[in-house]
């Protein structure tokens, strides 16, 4: 199997399978923590991909979003029809144990099958005991069947089970994505998805850096291999970067404003470079940190230099990106553990053609090919930045030959198209095997398992 190198350490590349895709309509189930979520557009590509595909995707939720700032696809493809809200279940066991009684004296005897089911610690486990699969029981009568239970973050493994629940049949895959296996496990204990290893058939990651964590924790190795989360780069059309005589260098950013994402030292890298050369810089995001920039771009005296933009759509997002020349994501290890994969904004810019600066952070360098795609700097070093940035300003010639290759590395590794067949090629070739659960361990490994997906 050839190899490249992630950072310092090598990693398999993908194998290429041949994509076959069955014909046969599967239904299936997303469960996320919010729908519809503007910054989460990984779940409405998979979610329109597959459906592009013929197959039924209903979303279940613990929270609806914002619908005013949603991705236009969701609209489009009518998914706010396909969202079904998880009951909640009060966190006070004493309101919870009020409630449950209520709900008997309800249902229990126009439904004495889900609700005596709901109840038996011997087939539901810490979930009857603890009330959580009655409150799932009476909505889950109105639930159609489905093959497949996909989780999209691995902390919802719990709300998995609940809808495994009344679907004994299908298929469970967990999706660990970035703070569910970094501040969430880190908060939670080493041991947290211990009972989850040992009850879904499949595990997916979003990068190599989480994937290896994982076995570490004990997942079983022929159960997990990396799902990139995709792009589609006809979205994002290849602009070869120059600079015209006297022309402010235009510099973007894009993300929440949140500690792990690092803005604070891409400003402060800003303040250095604008002490040589005329320079612009766009942050694309919102989030709770905002007033804490806004306060740091004053007193840095770069009001004139840097704007935060606020939330922007993707049609915004590319205007931007367009005239830019270079692309700064300078994400960090926030203090709470909270850790980034290969981010889609660093994959849009490259896609777009832009040179990118980034960290030596998580998943991002087997995104970022340092020197050839870009520059890969420690976290939390401004003046690394800031000179990454004034080399590459003096170096224009290099631009049209890094953006070239960014583009080339995310259409091969994360084309968003390749990566929904083989989703969906994962769940029908699970569906098709007889995977009898033996302590944890699969009694068959699934071809699938052995790569590691582009």
């Amino acid at each position: 199997m050839p190899r490249r190198m992630s950072g310092n350490v090598p990693i398999e590349m993908p194998i290429e399978m041949p994509i076959e895709m069955p014909i046969e309509k599967m239904r299936i189930a997303f469960v996320v923590h919010e729908f519809p979520v503007l910054s989460e557009t990984f779940i409405v590509n998979q979610a329109i991909g597959l459906i592009d595909r013929g197959h039924e995707v209903d979303i279940f939720t613990r929270r609806l979003g914002d619908a005013d700032k949603v991705h236009p696809d969701v609209y489009h493809y009518g998914l706010l029809d396909r969202v079904r809200v998880l009951p909640a279940v009060p966190e006070n066991y004493v309101l919870r144990v009020m409630g449950a009684i209520a709900l008997i004296f309800k249902y229990g005897y126009r439904y004495p099958g889900p609700v005596g089911r709901s109840l038996n610690p011997f087939s539901r486990g810490i979930r009857a005991l603890s009330l959580w699969s009655l409150f799932t029981a009476i909505p889950a009568l109105n639930w159609p069947s489905y093959d497949v239970i996909h989780c999209q973050f691995g902390n919802l493994g719990f709300h998995g089970l609940l809808v495994k629940d009344f679907n004994p049949s299908a298929k469970l895959v967990m999706m660990f994505r970035g703070f569910d296996i970094s501040q969430y496990l880190r908060d939670k204990g080493d041991r947290l998805y211990e009972f989850i290893f040992t009850r879904a058939d499949f595990f997916l990651t979003n990068c190599d850096f989480f994937r290896q964590r994982l076995l570490a924790l004990g997942c079983p190795a022929n159960r997990v291999r990396v799902h990139y989360s995709g792009l589609d780069c006809e979205k994002f059309p290849l602009k070869l970067r120059t600079r015209k005589p006297d022309e402010p260098i235009r510099i973007a950013s894009t993300g929440r404003l949140v500690e792990k994402k690092g803005f604070e030292y891409s400003i402060r890298a800003i303040a250095q470079v604008a002490k040589q050369v005329p320079v612009i810089y766009h942050i694309m995001g919102d989030g709770p940190l905002r007033p804490a920039l806004s306060a740091l771009i004053e007193s840095l005296g770069l009001s004139g230099q840097v704007r935060l933009l606020g939330w922007c759509d993707e049609a915004e997002i590319i205007r931007v990106l367009e005239r830019a020349h270079l692309f700064v994501s300078p994400s960090v290890t926030a203090a709470s553990g909270n850790q980034d994969a290969p981010i889609n904004v660093l994959k849009e810019a490259m896609a777009l053609g832009l040179p990118v600066v980034s960290t030596v952070h998580g998943g991002i360098p087997e995104l970022v090919q340092d020197g050839v795609s870009g520059r890969l700097l420690p976290e939390r070093d401004a003046d690394a930045i800031a000179q990454a940035l004034l080399d590459l300003i003096a170096q224009p010639e290099r631009w049209p030959a890094m953006g070239q290759a960014g583009r080339a590395y995310v259409k091969a590794h994360y084309d968003l198209h390749k990566l929904n067949d083989q989703l969906a090629l994962l769940y029908r070739e699970l569906l098709s095997e007889d995977r009898t659960l033996n302590g944890g361990k699969a009694a068959n490994k699934i071809p699938l398992a052995q790569a590691v997906s582009p």
